[in-house]
């Protein structure tokens, strides 16, 4: 009886896992759809693509695991993979966008990397 319930429990974390990996995803679609400017969008995609693809590869992971006992490791490195590149690329992306002078959006209030950059533009002379 009692391995009923950890199946059940299992399932459970399987689906949550993959539901919560496809809103992720479908939000972060939405976003870089939506958003006004370079940065926003660049937001929304790594931090969907990286919440989103992690937890469907979870759900794989967990779903693997208990209907045919494979403990995947590919599945472990694609995901250390994810969470390690995602933010990585597109912290460089939005740096050489600011770089290249891609301009913020007209409504926002503040630039915290203005003064950073101009100073190392100062001190590169």
């Amino acid at each position: 009886m009692s391995g009923t319930w950890i199946n059940l429990i299992f399932d459970l974390l399987i689906c949550i896992s993959l539901l919560l990996g496809t809103f992720f995803l479908i939000s972060g679609s939405l976003g870089v759809l939506r958003f006004p400017d370079v940065y926003t969008r660049l937001h929304a995609a790594t931090k969907s693509s990286t919440l989103g693809v992690s937890g469907i590869l979870i759900g794989a992971f967990l779903f693997l695991y208990v209907e045919h006992d494979i403990i995947s490791g590919k599945l472990l490195l694609g995901i250390l993979f994810i969470l390690l590149t995602a933010p990585v690329s597109g912290h460089m992306i939005g740096r050489a966008a600011y770089r290249s002078g891609v301009p913020l959006w007209d409504q926002s209030i503040q630039d915290e990397y203005k003064e950073v950059f101009d100073q190392s533009k100062n001190t590169n002379k």
